[in-house]
């Protein structure tokens, strides 16, 4: 007795695999980070990061009109800042000449349509590499807010259509808020860095940077203390509906192909876009394994991100984002 059902049929070719295929990536699902450094001529390629690259402004201004042309529309910028630039309160976060800041005109400037989220976080700019500022061995949050609120503002008013703290300290999205409102931003949006881990795959990302913690008797060796443990589930979702409440527009979850199942339960319960930032380890393990001939580049890179989509994200922060165009259009 065979039976009436056969569920290979719907397997037999690629025309009808692609027919039902029930998860689609295209170039809109993707937020393209970007790393800008200050000098000129500058294409600066991140040891630890194959073929991913820091630029000066002028070189940016060509990467970004490149992205554009590939239908790639969303950039999320990070700068690296120099050392002699560095303090314990970040003063340069605000600056309003700024190398974040002219990033942000540079991007508006050369593409007026390129969306534009900017990194929200003290640790590219910290003397000591972390996300808030130190007073006696600890991070402190409400001082921490304040400085992230004021550099909120000038990405603002620098031209972002999105600033997205990824700092994880407590309450920093309602002052965000109520400072954009009352300063008139009322249209910048939030992308909220909610579930992000204190996780060992972001090494090569604090290469890019130079923001790794420094190792100093009476400053904390990790995140730990703001980053959430790997450990907790059920803390993400509470995270993610405070920030949620707090007026962020989209939440995210960071890392990526770790915390797939934090995805899930976070769209299950939500109702604004999740994002998924599948960071600079992901990005670099692959690489690694890809030039060894150990994995199939592409083939790897298209499973991993369709597996991020179908968990539930709706905006992919990658390194990949550019292969993935180049794949679908091969």
């Amino acid at each position: 007795m065979y039976p009436l059902r056969r569920n290979r049929r719907l397997r037999t070719n690629e025309a009808i695999r692609a027919l039902v295929r029930e998860t689609i990536i295209s170039p809109n699902d993707f937020l393209v980070p970007l790393f800008v450094v200050e000098g000129k001529s500058i294409k600066d390629e991140i040891p630890s990061m194959p073929n991913y690259f820091r630029y000066s402004l002028d070189l940016l201004e060509k990467e970004v009109k490149e992205l554009w042309n590939m239908g790639l529309k969303s950039v999320l910028l990070f700068a690296k800042v120099p050392d002699n630039l560095k303090d314990n309160k970040g003063t340069e976060a605000s600056n309003p000449n700024g190398l974040m800041q002219r990033a942000i005109k540079t991007v508006k400037n050369a593409c007026p349509e390129m969306l534009v989220m900017t990194d929200v976080a003290l640790d590219p700019y910290s003397a000591y590499g972390h996300d808030g500022i130190i007073e006696n061995g600890r991070v402190l949050n409400d001082a921490s807010v304040n400085a992230l609120t004021a550099m909120s503002l000038s990405h603002a008013q620098a031209g972002a259509d999105f600033v997205a703290p990824s700092d994880m300290m407590d309450g920093r999205i309602l002052s965000i808020r109520e400072a954009f409102e009352q300063e008139g931003f009322v249209n910048t949006g939030i992308m909220s860095y909610s579930a992000k881990y204190a996780s060992a795959f972001y090494g090569p990302f604090r290469d890019a940077l130079d923001s790794a913690p420094v190792d100093l008797i009476d400053i904390p060796k990790d995140k730990k203390s703001y980053q959430m443990d790997y450990a907790n589930r059920s803390e993400a979702l509470i995270e993610t509906e405070m920030d949620i409440d707090e007026g962020a527009d989209i939440v995210m979850v960071k890392p990526g192909l770790c915390y797939l199942d934090i995805v899930r339960d976070i769209k299950n319960i939500v109702n604004v876009p999740v994002a998924v930032y599948q960071v600079s380890g992901e990005y670099a393990m692959l690489k690694a394994a890809a030039e060894k001939g150990w994995l199939n580049h592409d083939a790897v890179v298209m499973e991993q991100v369709t597996a991020i989509k179908r968990a539930g994200a709706d905006i992919m922060a990658s390194y990949f984002a550019k292969d993935v165009v180049r794949i679908l259009n091969s």
